[in-house]
């Protein structure tokens, strides 16, 4: 039987330090912390979707995992609906280096204006938005 899959629940971050990365999500994109599991692990939450952020030297018989677990090899998209220019001066504000952008890019429903940053870890972030420039 085929099956098709509706959305992304949520993505794993490998991270260096949990706290570093999750201070940095909160301040810079906003998201909410929570701790959740019996090992209290650290998740991310922004609309519908979770990032949980797990430390790269992490036990694999206590949390399953890819094959490789390497802080800095994401490359991620978050959309909003803030124009670039505000995502550019927020992100200046927070002392957040623009990589490059604003910059046009084609996203999953369509055209799209991006900015580019990096996280602790140094993964890519691309912060884009539909439909504002």
């Amino acid at each position: 039987m085929r099956f098709t899959v509706d959305r992304l629940d949520h993505l794993v971050i490998n991270c260096r330090d949990v706290d570093i990365s999750a201070a940095w999500y909160q301040r810079v994109l906003g998201m909410d912390r929570e701790e959740f599991g019996s090992e209290l692990r650290t998740a991310l939450k922004f609309g519908g979707q979770k990032l949980n952020l797990r430390p790269h030297d992490h036990d694999t018989r206590s949390w399953i995992a890819a094959a490789t677990c390497a802080p800095g090899t994401q490359d991620l998209c978050f959309v909003t609906a803030v124009p670039t220019e505000d995502i550019i001066e927020h992100l200046q504000a927070c002392k957040v280096v623009v990589e490059l952008g604003p910059i046009a890019r084609e996203g999953a429903l369509g055209a799209m204006m991006s900015v580019y940053c990096r996280d602790p870890d140094g993964n890519l972030i691309e912060i884009a938005t539909y439909g504002s420039e």
